[in-house]
């Protein structure tokens, strides 16, 4: 009787030990659990919770440090990107992204299956075979995949079958995520995303954990996993964009006076969740200029004064909401007023059931207010005369104009008339003394006739402004000085030419008609008193200085 007892215990022994031996999927997806961990959340909808049993046999799970990570994949590790677009508003959805990185060289073509890239070399050298993972090595077998056994192998880890959308045989990971207590399970390629709405969702930051499995025949492989820390709020996540003309740096929340600011609410509501919202921005900018209520999310805002203001925003976005319940039912509101300078903006209860909450946005910052500046104007161009003309260059004398602080650097950009393709860049230290008034000088060279593209900037510390021109340089015409230069000398050739003609002519006929004497100077002596008759008739005065060398004023 004794051994009956004892055979009997050992059966009762032996039909517990598979369920205490199962893995659940915590224990499967989680490497580390601290003292505090909470059992109890909310549903998510559809995830499962993580006290189901993992199936450790179809998906073996190895802990961090096991070399058989090292020889998980194919041609080296294999690495995963898990993002997610938190913080989320509270009740909305945060979605969450992964991507596998392939080792270098390897991706996925379109028919699922893990290819080398053209000319791609391994550690080995070029791989004969250009297949990393070949799709159909482990769905080749039609009659495996659909006989009697396909329930055991094509399944997730808690025993539900793939589903059989179109193209799933192609799909060859399965990505297990993991967060709050459960789980959700997903076959896919490369490349996966997974949402969840968050009116469940404990406030404050959460995790995600993601274990991505490669489909084998017999038994999948784990190849990589991560996690990443998500915020749910119930405050609206919002930045507020701040950029003014002129400012030569809006990162570092200096400004200047006597400009307008542009103010832009940028509001991150990823999943659109306030899209049919009614928002209302509350502006306090420090100045006493009071609230400013508006429904815009920009606007525009000038400083008089210099110095550091507080800026203070209130968001305010009425969001869908659980309504209290009949017993608990509020009084009915009434109206509230919200009061934008002259106008008003009314909230109002919506009608039916659908009930509201008021959710909020906060934005604070400190602005410093200091003089720059503010505009600057070109009201003369000159064309520059050379004393020595220079064929390449021609010098245009700017003078320019500018209001607010005075400039320490003057920058020019000559482009083409398109002010696409920049020619030549200058840029000068201002170092003459101007006083209060704001009036200088630029003189810069043109390469050459045509229509130029002249942006000129003026800076300073805090500073940056812009004017731009189009410059016309006229080619070298008739009346240009070097032209001039070169007609005179032609002229005087010329001129030359045919007096020696007229010589020649008035000398033959001396010759003809009058006799020569015997002295041997009197041929010199006539031809001379002749030319020198000739040079006073047409050159009446005796000049030394060329007019082509004459010195001009110096340049500036």
């Amino acid at each position: 009787m004794g051994y009956l007892y004892y055979f009997l215990g050992f059966l009762l022994l032996a039909a517990r030990l598979p369920p205490d031996a199962a893995k659940r999927f915590h224990e499967a997806l989680s490497n580390e659990r601290t003292s505090g961990y909470i059992r109890e959340y909310n549903q998510l909808s559809g995830w499962s919770s993580d006290e189901n049993d993992w199936n450790e046999r179809l998906y073996p799970v190895w802990k961090r440090g096991d070399p058989r990570w090292k020889n998980s994949w194919k041609g080296g590790n294999m690495r995963v990107v898990l993002t997610s677009d938190s913080p989320a508003l509270v009740g909305s959805n945060v979605t969450f992204v992964v991507k596998l990185v392939f080792p270098r060289g390897q991706k996925e073509d379109a028919d699922g299956s893990i290819v080398y890239e053209k000319n791609c070399r391994n550690d080995t050298g070029p791989s004969p075979d250009p297949h990393a993972y070949n799709r159909t090595a482990w769905t080749e077998d039609d009659d495996w995949e659909s006989g009697p056994n396909q329930s055991h192998h094509n399944v997730f880890p808690d025993g539900r079958p793939f589903p059989h959308h179109h193209g799933w045989r192609k799909w060859n990971f399965v990505y297990v995520f993991h967060t709050l207590g459960q789980y959700f399970q997903k076959l896919g390629r490369c490349s996966e995303r997974v949402s969840i709405n968050t009116a469940n969702v404990t406030l404050g930051p959460q995790i995600m954990e993601v274990t991505v499995y490669r489909r084998h025949r017999w038994t999948n492989v784990p190849i990589t996993r991560a996690k990443v820390v998500y915020v749910v709020t119930d405050q609206i996540p919002l930045f507020v964009n701040m950029s003014q003309r002129n400012d030569r740096n809006s990162s570092d929340d200096t400004f200047l006076r006597d400009l307008p600011i542009t103010f832009n609410v940028l509001i991150h509501d990823p999943s659109h969740f306030l899209n049919e919202s009614a928002i209302y921005y509350k502006w306090n900018f420090g100045d006493n200029t009071g609230l400013i209520v508006s429904n815009n999310h920009t606007l525009n805002h000038l400083y008089v004064l210099n110095g550091n203001f507080s800026l203070n925003l209130t968001v305010q976005a009425a969001v869908p909401g659980p309504c209290p319940s009949p017993s608990r039912r509020p009084p009915k509101p009434t109206p509230s007023l919200l009061l934008a300078g002259d106008d008003s903006l009314e909230l109002r209860e919506i009608p039916g059931e659908d009930c509201q909450i008021i959710r909020y946005g906060y934005f604070k910052a400190t602005i410093t207010i200091i003089e720059g500046i503010l505009e600057v104007n070109i009201i003369q161009m000159t064309d520059v005369q050379m004393a020595m003309p220079q064929p390449a260059d021609s010098l245009m004398d700017f003078v320019v104009t500018c209001q607010g602080s005075i400039p320490t650097e003057v920058c020019t950009i000559i482009s083409d008339p398109t002010c696409q393709i920049a020619q030549n860049v200058v840029c000068n230290p201002v170092d003459v003394d101007m006083g209060d008034t704001c009036l200088l000088t630029v003189r810069r060279a043109f390469r050459g006739s045509g229509t130029y593209c002249m942006n000129l900037t003026l800076g300073d510390d805090t500073s940056l402004v812009l004017t731009s021109t189009l410059v016309s340089i006229p080619g070298r015409d008739a009346g240009s000085p070097l032209r001039m230069a070169n007609g005179a000398l032609v002229s005087v050739v010329c001129l030359a030419i045919f007096v020696t003609v007229i010589a020649l002519l008035v000398y033959k006929k001396h010759k003809k008609y009058k006799q020569i004497g015997n002295s041997t100077g009197t041929r010199g002596q006539g031809l001379n008193v002749f030319l020198n008759h000739v040079k006073v008739t047409f050159f009446p005065g005796s000049r030394e200085k060329d007019p082509l060398l004459k010195n001009q004023p110096g340049t500036l």
